[in-house]
């Protein structure tokens, strides 16, 4: 067998060195045109260029902020999922307020979810776990027809096995069960746990990237919402996943402070309608489950708003700014991370100081270490312009609320961070009621009972590798 000489292996070397840097080279191409942000533009020409063999796999894997599969099954006119869909605008339209034209957030909020404000909602705030589950395993046994669930992160735990057999309980019942879980969030999830699902009749999914051949590489996105609806008539949504952490089991973090609603009108079957699509991209299975029942709500207005890396602009970027932007009074905000963006600091800074009463409230403990130290950099961005920033003490803090003025309170699953402004899927529940938004209200004034205020000492006063830490954490904000 001839052996290759020294020479030819050089000249193969050199040919593989060049043909690397010619596949950086196009991918600087596609970033250049594709990616979003200057900032992340700039870093993957750098990196692309010089390193093309780390780069190109890393950019395939973490590069792109536009689900773009998603993007293409949304756009099938001809699918019956978009038949369907234009129904359900038209059922929501005969309920459909009109947005005053000085309500600039409303507006855009209502542009980017694609979803009407409506009346004839019934909202009930679900606070912490043991509140929230009981809530919602109640609703799933009364279930009649069906039940679809959508989590993040699905445990096999204590509750999580709680969770299980009782969709497996309803599905022996005859009600039709449709199990959607995040194949990231719920990578830890046994085979077993789900085969036991599906053995009972239980139609069980991930959402993932996998449709595609190229798609298989797109890991950075997540399907981050939590949704249950129940017969067309009760839907969920929040901050709370299924684990045993939610119920303040976990001896890490104590007590576990996050916010659910459960709701009823016009904005469930919006919601419906956010899952039924989720499900179809999934899948590939169109669901009809509509149902023709009236139901005695409330009057209170509401509009579902999903967001996501499908959407044409950052959608859930552009309304946190638009919140800064629009509010006169005060703009508080409850989420576990604070990584904004620039333009949402920005924003946030000319609130400020304007006399708004803008607060950031999160946890003082971490659960994801980076993005907890890249909030302590943006301490001086913040507090000197007068933006409060408030470190929940009394366990961890999870939830993700906003109040913005008098006019809009909202619950739902994004968070103050480049994830949820460009790679995740979310949602929220926004509504002008002043019942709800008075609710909303002290539930906040009592969880910033339990805070403290920061100052920019809090930062600038911790040991020299604390400040490194945080500020190298910062620089991968946008993949955390």
């Amino acid at each position: 067998m001839a052996l290759i000489s020294p020479e030819v292996m050089a000249w193969l070397g050199i040919a593989g060195v060049a043909t690397l840097h010619v596949l950086g080279l196009v991918h600087v191409i596609h970033a250049v045109m594709h990616v979003r942000t200057s900032q992340g533009t700039i870093a993957w020409v750098i990196s692309l260029l010089t390193f093309p063999y780390v780069a190109i796999p890393l950019y395939w894997l973490l590069g792109r902020t536009r689900f773009e599969g998603y993007v293409r099954a949304r756009r099938n006119d001809d699918s019956r999922m978009s038949r369907l869909a234009a129904s359900i605008y038209d059922k929501l339209a005969i309920r459909e307020v009109e947005i005053p034209r000085d309500d600039a957030f409303a507006r855009t909020a209502r542009y980017l979810g694609g979803l009407p404000f409506t009346r004839g909602n019934s909202l009930k705030l679900l606070i912490d776990g043991e509140e929230t589950f009981e809530a919602i395993f109640s609703a799933i046994r009364a279930a009649e027809r069906y039940v679809c669930v959508n989590f993040y992160i699905v445990k096999s735990d204590r509750i999580g096995i709680k969770f299980q057999q009782l969709l497996i309980e309803k599905a022996r019942q005859g009600v039709d069960v449709w199990f959607l879980f995040d194949e990231i969030g719920s990578s830890k999830l046994p085979r077993r746990y789900l085969r036991e699902l599906k053995e009972a009749g239980v139609h069980c999914e991930s959402f993932g990237t996998n449709r595609m051949w190229y798609s298989r590489l797109q890991l950075n996105f997540r399907n981050h919402r939590k949704i249950v609806v129940i017969d067309g008539e009760l839907g969920f949504i929040g901050g709370i996943n299924v684990g045993d952490e939610y119920l303040g089991r976990a001896q890490k973090f104590g007590k576990w402070r996050d916010t659910h609603l459960m709701m009823r009108g016009p904005t469930v079957e919006a919601l419906q309608l956010v899952f039924l699509q989720d499900w179809h991209w999934a899948t590939d299975h169109f669901l009809d489950l509509t149902w023709e029942k009236e139901v005695e709500d409330d009057d209170q207005i509401a509009a579902i708003i999903p967001t996501g890396p499908a959407d044409e602009l950052d959608s859930w970027q552009l309304m946190v700014a638009e919140a800064a932007n629009s509010s006169r009074e005060r703009l508080w905000i409850a989420s576990p991370y604070f990584v904004p963006d620039e333009g949402v600091m920005t924003a946030l800074q000319a609130a400020a100081i304007r006399g708004v009463d803008v607060r950031i409230m999160i946890p003082k403990r971490a659960d994801h270490l980076l993005v907890w130290l890249s909030a302590f950099t943006y301490y001086e961005q913040s507090i000197p312009f007068g933006v409060k920033i408030f470190r929940y003490q009394t366990g961890f803090l999870h939830q993700k609320v906003m109040l913005i003025d008098e006019r809009l309170a909202a619950v739902g699953s994004a968070n103050l961070d480049n994830r949820s402004f460009r790679l995740n899927f979310e949602i929220m529940a926004f509504s002008s009621d002043k019942k709800f938004i008075r609710e909303v209200t002290e539930m906040l004034e009592q969880d910033f009972r339990n805070c403290a205020e920061e100052t920019v000492e809090d930062f600038t006063r911790r040991p020299f590798h604390f400040r490194v830490g945080a500020r190298l954490a910062k620089l991968l904000a946008p993949v955390q």
